[in-house]
């Protein structure tokens, strides 16, 4: 369970950034090539924010979709999983979007 491990991380940075300020809500760009389960994602987020500025912050997270662009072709397409093939027959693509994880922003006071 990687979902597990991100939580940690984002945590970690947060709370880090936060200081001594109370954390209220996280939102994280996690993308839909990244494998990762957002209601795994949201139940660690709550077990690794005990003891923490940021426990009791909510977790939004947005799924980007996965877009790729052929090299060969040049056509953009939608990427539903890692397999990268182009409709031409191609599989040189470039994945344009849809491995994000980042944290957008966060909420303290």
């Amino acid at each position: 369970m990687h979902e597990l491990s991100i939580a940690q991380s984002v945590v970690d940075a947060v709370c880090e950034h936060a200081g001594d300020r109370r954390v209220h809500s996280v939102r994280v760009a996690v993308g839909a090539l990244c494998a990762v389960i957002p209601d795994s994602m949201l139940f660690c987020f709550e077990l690794v924010t005990v003891g923490t500025v940021a426990e009791g912050a909510r977790l939004d997270i947005e799924t980007p979709a996965g877009v790729g662009q052929c090299r060969d072709c040049g056509a953009e397409f939608a990427l539903s999983d890692p397999i990268l093939l182009c409709s031409c027959g191609s599989a040189d693509v470039e994945v344009r979007s849809g491995r994000e994880l980042r944290i957008v922003s966060m909420e303290v006071s």
